[in-house]
């Protein structure tokens, strides 16, 4: 049951007081699922180890963390249920927040953000009310609620307006990891949330569109929808480096959700430990599609067709398989195109099942027992070891890469000569150990995995800054969910390595969702609109076509373009950003990094790296260029623009990094320069 609407209460004292009951319910929630005795309900050590798992993730989810708003809005319904275009019910109001809270009846007094009933605090709006009487969103300072803000969305004569609450919201101070954005979802992030579990989604997004975490809250809200379908199947969120992954770890669990895995691609696929690296053209090329065609004829070039009978002896009789018949079953598995791995485990079955047939015309009478018998006969196996011998994956593509003659036969058509001699290693390496193999020779050997054993699957994956992907490395996210679904995330405009996408209907193809829809974030809710523009001068000439990010936000921010003499002024540059609050990031680009930490250190500014946690006392990180897609501070100091640019390999990656890298402020920007800036920028 909701709250009845009317009472005489200073309003504020009254949602003080419901704020004070809900989280005395929740600790009684708490304390309820901490009292459990499970031992009479166990049959063995298994269960209560499972049950006991199963508690302690509960225990976790009901946590009340202090300084985390426990609910954030409030719905007053119109209607009863059953009135015409009711959700909600006549004089029952909701109170929004990140998970369900009871009382000691069962009568909720706080509801779930990812409940139906909930959808109106996000969608509704003057011109679509959706039975909403009145929206309430309320301020908090800390954990204690200090203000509120009411729309009457079906009143005709008050005019819409921007949320103050909203905007402050959205500005906050940001220290420590990423926050869940669950009380400023807008309707167009809300629509992509909210699509089901069957689709697969791939959302183009601008800086400070929201698009990491309409992704996390996609995934927040698919396991409430279809939480018993994914306990058994599992999510991963897969992210672009350590770092970022480290940035955005608390905001799952802030909304109670605890058991999704994370990972980058470089994790998925580490069969093999990576120690070298290739040059850009060398990577560019394993990292293309033609490669998997590669693959697939080097591993079944290793079938040959039988050049003799198989004879299995069993007592006094001798059971002959002719060699045409055996080349038979071959070539109907291959036809059949399934897995290596499995084709070779179907083979020595198929070869008994023919001896079968012959006991059976001589009169005789076996049984399934005497098939896998005649399988696992030495005859059998050793046929089966002639003809589809096993085939390590990592030592295959060993092959491929070291031996000219084997790559050159099973790329011919698919890779012409230039390419064949890039990709070949100019010192072979002796054994799979002792190989230098670099990250896209790990996914080379992942697809060639996947040839030889199916990958399982998952059922739902959510990819974050998928722009910089290779066609390899969608074809490795795309096996681990083959029979899930996807959240695709990125953006052109920031595609920096020599491989970035080129178009997401490319993307979805390689990721084996080619019928994902497409959808666009182009307002921008975290980049003041001063800076969202400056960086904007750089998309004609990285993304040409790509709808320009408008920022929503009534604050412009701060932005500046300084000149300066040496690295003491950028310092004196990051010193001045510390004096307002929140967090500060020192962008530069790589090579720039140690000069910059030199003169850090001389003006006594202490700083982290990026994946260090800030906190009130250390609030400036010192970010490589390479490092800070993903990330945002509340002021960011731009060290040398042009440096950026000239660190990577060809102009166009160098101004996407560049409109990375001035994209990752939320209140402000200083952009400190010695040498020109880039001319996009003028």
């Amino acid at each position: 049951m909701s709250r009845p609407v009317g009472d005489s209460l200073d309003p504020l004292e009254r949602e003080r007081s419901h704020l004070a009951s809900s989280r005395a319910a929740l600790r009684a929630m708490r304390e309820d699922v901490e009292s459990l005795d499970i031992r009479d309900v166990t049959a063995n050590w298994v269960n209560a180890e499972v049950l006991t798992r199963q508690i302690d993730e509960r225990i976790k989810a009901l946590a009340d963390l202090s300084d985390t708003p426990l609910f954030f809005g409030r719905l007053d319904y119109l209607h009863a249920p059953g009135a015409e275009g009711a959700e909600g019910a006549e004089g029952e109001r909701f109170y929004i927040g990140r998970r369900h809270v009871h009382d000691a009846e069962g009568d909720p007094m706080v509801i779930d953000w990812r409940a139906p009933v909930s959808q109106p605090f996000y969608r509704a709006s003057k011109k679509d009310p959706m039975d909403i009487a009145l929206r309430r969103r309320f301020g908090y300072t800390g954990g204690d609620l200090t203000a509120y803000e009411d729309e009457h969305l079906s009143d005709p004569a008050e005019a819409a307006r921007t949320s103050r609450l909203l905007q402050q919201e959205i500005e906050r101070p940001r220290v420590g990891p990423m926050r869940d954005i669950v009380a400023t979802i807008q309707p167009e992030q809300d629509e992509i949330v909210r699509s089901g579990l069957g689709g697969t989604v791939c959302v183009q997004g601008g800086p400070g569109t929201g698009k990491t975490a309409v992704g996390l809250h996609r995934v927040a809200y698919l396991l409430y929808a279809h939480r018993e379908r994914l306990a058994r199947t599992g999510t991963l969120v897969i992210g672009p480096n350590r770092s970022f992954l480290h940035y955005i770890e608390q905001v799952l669990p802030a909304l109670g959700e605890l058991t999704v895995r994370q990972a980058t691609v470089d994790d998925l696929v580490a069969q093999v430990e990576v120690r070298g690296t290739d040059e850009a053209a060398a990577a560019v090329i394993k990292g293309d599609a033609r490669m998997a065609e590669v693959l697939r004829r080097a591993l079944y070039s290793h079938v040959s067709m039988p050049a003799e009978a198989v004879v299995v002896v069993r007592g006094s009789r001798r059971w002959r398989v002719p060699a045409y018949e055996v080349e038979e079953i071959v070539r109907e598995l291959l036809d059949r195109g399934i897995r290596y791995g499995a084709a070779r485990e179907a083979l020595p079955q198929r070869i008994a099942h023919a001896v079968l047939v012959q006991m059976e015309r001589s009169g005789e009478a076996p049984d399934d027992r005497v098939q896998d018998a005649v399988a696992r006969n030495a005859a059998v196996k050793a046929a089966v070891k002639a003809v589809w011998p096993p085939v390590d994956p990592a030592k295959l593509v060993l092959r491929l890469l070291s031996d000219a003659e084997f790559l050159a036969e099973h790329a011919d058509g698919v890779l012409d000569e230039d390419e064949r001699r890039t990709i070949l290693w100019a010192k072979p390496a002796r054994s799979v150990r002792s190989a230098k193999w670099s990250a896209a020779d790990a996914v080379l050997i992942d697809e060639a995995s996947d040839l030889v054993t199916r990958t399982p699957s998952l059922g739902h994956v959510v990819l974050d800054e998928a722009q910089d992907l290779s066609p390899m490395q969608y074809r490795a996210v795309g096996r681990r969910c083959t029979t899930g679904s996807a959240t695709v995330l990125g953006d052109l405009a920031q595609g920096t390595t020599p491989w970035a996408t080129r178009s997401w209907e490319e993307a979805l193809t390689h990721l084996g969702k080619r019928d994902g829809a497409i959808e666009e974030l182009t307002a921008g809710f975290r980049v003041p609109t001063d800076v969202i523009t400056y960086a904007s001068r750089l998309l004609p000439s990285i993304a040409p076509g790509l709808t320009p990010v408008a920022s929503i936000r009534d604050n412009p921010g701060f932005f500046e373009i300084r000149e300066v003499a040496e690295a003491a002024d950028v310092a004196a540059a990051c010193a001045e950003s510390l004096r307002h609050e929140g967090s500060v990031g020192l962008i530069a680009a790589d090579a720039r990094v140690p000069v910059l930490a030199e003169a850090l250190k001389a003006a006594g500014l202490e700083y982290l790296a990026p994946g260090e946690e800030t906190t009130r006392q250390s609030r400036l990180t010192l970010v490589p260029a390479s490092l800070a897609k993903g990330l945002e501070y509340d002021y960011v100091v731009l060290d040398e623009p042009a440096a950026v640019v000239d660190g990577e390999p060809d102009e166009r990656t160098g101004l996407r990094r560049l409109y990375v890298a001035l994209t990752r402020a939320v209140s402000g920007l200083t952009v400190t320069h010695t040498g020109a800036l880039p001319a996009q920028l003028l």
